[in-house]
């Protein structure tokens, strides 16, 4: 196989950049820091140095650390596809393997001179003892970034440990309260780098600042998340290791047929970008056991309103997203089988409209079933990367609120399907409960989407 033409390659590269990005790039600074507004191209520039170095050093070795798997495969993508921009000799290897309770494998990109890219979840277990180049992206987000912080840094600031390694620290801010701030406003050694949306516009990305900021609708979180200013203080709501001792293998993503009784649904209705998401509950004795998440990607509303009547039909609750274009899908189920009020009486379907106030109703539920383990989810990937990217934000002046960033998977819409879900099954709790084994049922047949008509 034929090596890179280095020149070539970083001519390619920084021809491709920004003049913000390609200050960041060529900037050869050991320790390396940026705050950087939302969609300025974080990953992009981090991964743009990662690969130049790899092309040109043999036996390079990077690690991209990502608040979680879903995000470190995406930084991932992006270093592939400035190889193939390249045209590098290269070829990729997935070390994936599906674990009961989080992911600890790393997917990697390996050139033929012996350098290479690896990509892992933030997790201080699983990086003790690298000793790599290492991107940390969106550091401030990263659980416990204390402990991992501890776990990696001996490592990479040892020259003793296979010489001298490069750190890249990429993020947008995320309050007062964490690692990333006392690095930001303490940390020596650093080469400093901030970019607000107002400054990469001018720089030529090409975004509408007024539409971007009325589409979040939210003034302090454009001011965090855009202009670079620390306000709000977020954590994850769903930890792994919470997650973790809900998951079994009992727990199902599909089935054939619905059991009879206590089944609870929750769904979250999308049609162009974000999902939907029909989470089934069936509560067997005190738990809560998932039996389907039905998920429909960019699906007609004809086949979609099939699915989902077969399965409201079975159910003994339904709570509806009625925000958005969920409100034509609420509505028609409405007509068909009768409104619930607030208590859970009268018909089957429980119209939600998404306040501040039911956000933090539903989410802080959510997160007291899994404290309680009184939920059982699938060991699937989507499922667990999903529920681990709703993060709780406390503003400045102390207001909570709930919020997931868009992802190519969705918006979290098997989280709010599943948090949906939970509510249906909680106003009906003192009814009475199945008794029967969780693995077996008498059970009613049920459609499934046309996969063709999607």
């Amino acid at each position: 196989m034929k090596s890179a033409n280095l020149p070539a390659a970083s001519s390619i590269i920084t021809s491709a950049l920004f003049p913000y990005q390609y200050k960041w790039v060529t900037d050869q600074s050991r320790f390396k820091i940026a705050l950087w507004a939302r969609q300025t191209g974080k990953d992009y520039s981090a991964t743009a140095e990662a690969v130049m170095d790899c092309l040109s050093q043999p036996n390079a070795e990077w690690l991209i650390v990502a608040a979680g798997e879903r995000q470190a495969l995406e930084s991932l993508e992006k270093a592939h596809a400035w190889s193939d921009k390249c045209m590098a000799s290269c070829h990729v290897y997935h070390g994936y393997e599906a674990a009961r309770e989080t992911l600890r494998n790393s997917t990697a990109i390996q050139w033929n001179n012996g350098s290479r890219i690896r990509a892992l979840p933030a997790k201080p277990e699983t990086l003790r003892g690298y000793s790599a180049n290492l991107i940390l992206t969106e550091f401030a987000f990263h659980e416990d970034a204390h402990a991992l912080w501890r776990a990696i840094y001996p490592a990479i600031s040892n020259p003793l440990q296979g010489g001298p390694k490069k750190l890249r620290i990429i993020t947008t801010p995320n309050g007062r309260g964490n690692l990333f701030y006392d690095l930001w406003h303490n940390g020596e050694d650093y080469s400093r780098h901030r970019v607000t949306i107002h400054e990469a516009v001018a720089a030529g990305l090409p975004l509408d600042i007024p539409q971007l900021r009325a589409g979040l609708g939210d003034p302090e979180a454009w001011a965090q998340e855009y202009e670079c200013e620390f306000l709000d203080t977020a954590s994850v709501l769903l930890p792994y290791e919470l997650l973790a001792q809900c998951e079994s293998h009992e727990a199902t993503t599909e089935i054939d047929s619905f059991p009879e009784e206590n089944l609870f649904l929750g769904i979250d209705f999308g049609r162009k970008h974000d999902l939907t998401v029909c989470w089934a509950l069936e509560r067997v004795g005190e738990l809560l056991w998932t039996r389907e998440v039905l998920t429909m990607a960019n699906t007609p509303t004809p086949a979609q309103l099939e699915a989902l009547t077969s399965r409201v039909d079975q159910a003994r609750l339904v709570c509806v997203d009625y925000t958005g274009p969920g409100i034509g899908l609420g509505d028609f189920l409405v007509q068909r089988f009768g409104q619930a009020d607030a208590a859970g009486y009268g018909g089957k379907v429980q119209l939600c409209t998404f306040t501040q106030h039911l956000k933090a109703e539903l989410f802080s539920r959510l997160r007291t079933a899994f404290e309680q383990r009184a939920l059982r989810i699938p060991p699937a990937r989507d499922i667990r990367e999903d529920l681990h990217s709703i993060l709780k934000i406390v503003s400045s002046c102390g207001g909570l609120t709930y919020r997931a960033a868009d992802s190519p998977d969705g918006h979290a819409d098997r989280a709010t399907a599943l948090a949906l879900a939970l509510h249906a099954a909680s106003q009906t709790a003192h009814q009475g409960a199945s008794k029967r084994s969780p693995s077996r049922a008498q059970c009613v047949p049920i459609r499934r989407p046309d996969a063709s008509q999607g």
